[in-house]
Formats: structure tokens, C-alpha cells, sequence
């Protein structure tokens, strides 16, 4: 069995010639002006850019095209490339890939060493493995590197690192592969974060510190994957399904048999009469203690008309956009409202939609069992005694900002949940209702109680609103 170590660049990186004949090397934030290019360092990126080949294998290109003088500056500007972390390492045995390293970032230095034989070495409980464009893909969110395992060997050096095992014993178990073959492994493990030596104080006292023991494995993923700095994947608006798949209308349209025009207040008139701004917002608060008294209509209407009424409707981003009164980012308002209403003056209690740009209430359903468990999760999640008179299912048609937005977006649908819950928050104080947002909910309850496909409208939110004591 031979091995050995193939360096290529990262799938991202690209060089050009640009006008005047500079050459540029462009990647995921560099940008690299590449002076007096040999023909034998030309020669070399080339196939860097391609499968990859040896560092003795790039050598012998360059010296086969520039003679040793041209060995100097193609090295500097290689050991650039790694210390910038566009150099990928994949380890080859017998002309067959089985594992490689991809940084994301400078941070991520690949240190290959003789690990020793007998020590210990356990996977991090942040390490994941998943599919992506037909690779298996080792990841963490402590790691500034993607791990590519080729065959089934890495999948099983990575099940048995589950619990701690020495390289003598992987050789022992997993048949094919080398200690020394191990120790190159282990050593791209290592680099990533992927993997720490056992027992190892420091380590084990990383993964469980106040500070990371503080953290969920989704948490902390969730994270550094709406962020950049921690993998590759384009961040913000990219626009990567148009022309792909048919942008959602900025309107929802429901099915229903009733619709109930609603009360609109007259806006002008309360910028003269409303509370003053800084005492809604001092006065704003989570209330669980209601009223027996029962909202009326034309209260649902005013509060419903004053959080979330369609202001205007306009094109942009390819697509028709609107305005409403909380902020929305590139205007996208995938969030929708669904009120469940259990006692109203002048509203039948029921399961409705909202619609922002006509104002109404369309009605979906009575209390049926579905909805009655909607009910009963929200009285069980706020603590209360009786089911609650309004609850407010707010829902998100999750294509509107994906289509758009990539890599963030369900991190910018939350960001929109918080600011409407703090726009209901200040109507409600402003308007003397008792408003209380829940911290969690049932999506698959709701998607049962609506019979649609959770995947594409999920519920996000959940407000409760009733009258004061």
C-alpha cells in the first residue's frame, strides 16, 4: 500500500488576466495580484486549479519549464497560498482518494506529524458528517476546515473515534489501512478540530466550559452557518433560485367561504392621541393574568390593522415586494398571521387567516381537534389557567427569503419574528391590551391543523392576546 499527499486549490478560487496582462487569483474574500508569472508557475496553478498533483510533482513543472531559477518565487508564492488557506491536502493510496482537508479560513494549519501510536483520540461532540454534491463532508462549528471523506474507511475511522481509540487500535479494527497511514489521518483531524487527544485537560475542558458547555450542537452550528467566516458558502443576497423556481406572490390567497371586512382605525388621528412613544415603551410587557371580558372585533381589527397591514406593494429584487409597518429585510414579508380566536364580541371564534392587503379575516376551520391542541399548547407553554382568547400563529412561507437570500435565511426569518413581536408588543401596550409572546411551538401541529406541506409555510411564532385586568 502506498499513499501519498496531493495538494489542489479550493473549488473557489479562480485566476484570470485582466486588462494591461495581470494575473489575478480571486477567492471567497481575497483578491491577489500575481506579479511576473513564469511559464512553469503558470503551468503549475494550472493544474493546482485542476485535480491537484505532489509538491514534488508541481516541482518538477516548474523545473521542467523555468529550470531551477524558477523554483524560488513559485514556492514563496505557494507557501502563501497555504498560509492564506486556498491550498487544499487530499491523501492518495494506491491512486484511489481517501481523505481531504479543505481550510475555510488562514486560522485552519494543517500540521502533519509522527503521532504517537499508543495515545488516545476522541471525535468532538460538534463534529457532524452529511451529504453535499455527492461527497460525505466532515464538519464542526469550532473547525476553519471541511473534512471530504472518499470511501467508506473515513466513515469508519470516524464511527469508532466516537469513543476513544489509539491509531493501533484503528489499525486493528479497520482493515486496509496503515498506522502510518493512520497517523496522516489523524493528523488532518487534528488540524480541523475534528478530533482531540484523550485524555486531554484542555480539551475536554473546552467542550464542557461554562462558556461552550453553554451551547447546543444546533446552536452553535446555526450560528457560525448564518455568518461568515466559518465555511465558503455565499453569504447575503446571491439570488440563487431565480429563474429556477416561480417567486411566491407577495399576497397569500386562502380558500374560504367567510371573510370578515375588519375595522380600520383612522392613523392620523392617533399620531395626535396615542400614548407618548417613551411610555409604551417602558410600560411594555409579557402579561399572562387576562380579563374575563372578551376582545371585541373592532380591538383585533385595530391591533391587526396597526402590526401588520399592507401599506404599499411595489416591484424589486425581480419581484413584487411590499410595505408594512414592521421592518422586513429586502422587503421579502414571508411572515403570515393566523388568528385563533376562542371568545370575541363580533367575531365568531374559529381558525383564521389574515389577509394584510384587503384587511379581512378569512376563516379556515371551527375549534376542530387540531386546533384545540394549538390551544392547549399555547395555555401549557405560558402557564396559564384557561385556553388563551387570541392566539396568534405566525408563520413563515420560508421561499420568499430563500430565493433571495442564501445561507441566512432562516436566521433573517427569526430576526423578522423578533421585530413584529416587538411591534405587537407596543400596539398592544399602546392600545391597553395584555400581549405575551411564547417561546416556542408545534410545527408539525399546525401543518396537521392547516393539511399543507410544513416545509413550505412553517409556523415561526406564537402571540397571545387578551384584555387587561
Amino acid at each position: 500500500m502506498s499513499f501519498c499527499l496531493i495538494l489542489s486549490f479550493r473549488k473557489d478560487v479562480s485566476i484570470m488576466e485582466i486588462p494591461g496582462g495581470n494575473i489575478v487569483l480571486q477567492a471567497v474574500g481575497i483578491g491577489l495580484k500575481l506579479d511576473m508569472l513564469s511559464p512553469g508557475a503558470i503551468a503549475a496553478f494550472a493544474v493546482l486549479l485542476s485535480e491537484g498533483l505532489t509538491r514534488d510533482g508541481l516541482s518538477d513543472i516548474v523545473l521542467e519549464k523555468d529550470g531551477f531559477s524558477g523554483l524560488p518565487k513559485f514556492n514563496y508564492y505557494l507557501e502563501n497560498f497555504i498560509h492564506l488557506g486556498l491550498i487544499c491536502h487530499k491523501v492518495s493510496v494506491d491512486n484511489l482518494p481517501l481523505v481531504k482537508i479543505v481550510p475555510h479560513s488562514p486560522v485552519c494549519k494543517l500540521q502533519l506529524s509522527n503521532l504517537a501510536l499508543d495515545t488516545q483520540y476522541s471525535l468532538s461532540r460538534f463534529a457532524y458528517a452529511h451529504k453535499n454534491q455527492g461527497e460525505m463532508i466532515l464538519e464542526s462549528p469550532l473547525s476553519h476546515a471541511q473534512i471530504t471523506l472518499a470511501d467508506w474507511r473515513g466513515m469508519a475511522i470516524i464511527t469508532e473515534l466516537v469513543k476513544p481509540r489509539s491509531i493501533q487500535e484503528l489499525a486493528s479494527i479497520i482493515p486496509g489501512l496503515s498506522e502510518e497511514l493512520l497517523q496522516v489521518f489523524l493528523s488532518f483531524l487534528l488540524s480541523a478540530e475534528m478530533i482531540y487527544e484523550f485524555p486531554d485537560t484542555a480539551h475536554i475542558e473546552e467542550e464542557n466550559s461554562e462558556t461552550l458547555g453553554q451551547w447546543e450542537f444546533h446552536d452553535l452550528l446555526f450560528h457560525f452557518r448564518s455568518r461568515r467566516g466559518r465555511h465558503l458558502n455565499p453569504v447575503g443576497k446571491t439570488y440563487r433560485l431565480l429563474n429556477k423556481i416561480e417567486p411566491l406572490p407577495v399576497i397569500t390567497e386562502v380558500e374560504s367561504q367567510e371573510r370578515i371586512n375588519l375595522y380600520k382605525p383612522d392613523i392620523e388621528k392617533l399620531k395626535e392621541t396615542d400614548y407618548p412613544f417613551s411610555l409604551v415603551l417602558e410600560e411594555r410587557k409579557s402579561i399572562r393574568n387576562y380579563g374575563d371580558k372578551p376582545l371585541s372585533a373592532e380591538q383585533i381589527g385595530e391591533f391587526l390593522y396597526r402590526c401588520a397591514r399592507v401599506r404599499g406593494v411595489f416591484s424589486k429584487d425581480y419581484r413584487e415586494v411590499s410595505n408594512r409597518p414592521y421592518p422586513s429585510g429586502g422587503a421579502c414579508y414571508e411572515l403570515e398571521i393566523y388568528p385563533v380566536i376562542t371568545a370575541c364580541d363580533g367575531i365568531l371564534a374559529g381558525f383564521y387567516h389574515y389577509c394584510p392587503q384587503n384587511h379581512q379575516l378569512s376563516k379556515l376551520s371551527e375549534i376542530n381537534t387540531h386546533v384545540n391542541q394549538l390551544l392547549e399548547e399555547a395555555k401549557w407553554t405560558a402557564t396559564l389557567e384557561t385556553q388563551p382568547l387570541v392566539l396568534i400563529i405566525v408563520t413563515a412561507r420560508f421561499a420568499r427569503v430563500s430565493g433571495i437570500y442564501e445561507s441566512m435565511a432562516y436566521s433573517l426569518i427569526l430576526k423578522h419574528v423578533g421585530v413584529l413581536y416587538q411591534t405587537m408588543y407596543l400596539v398592544a401596550t399602546a392600545m391597553n391590551l395584555a400581549p405575551c409572546a411564547l417561546g416556542t411551538g408545534n410545527s408539525d401541529l399546525f401543518a396537521r391543523a392547516m393539511d399543507i406541506n410544513s416545509y413550505g409555510e412553517l409556523s415561526v411564532g406564537e402571540f397571545i392576546l387578551g384584555s387587561r385586568l
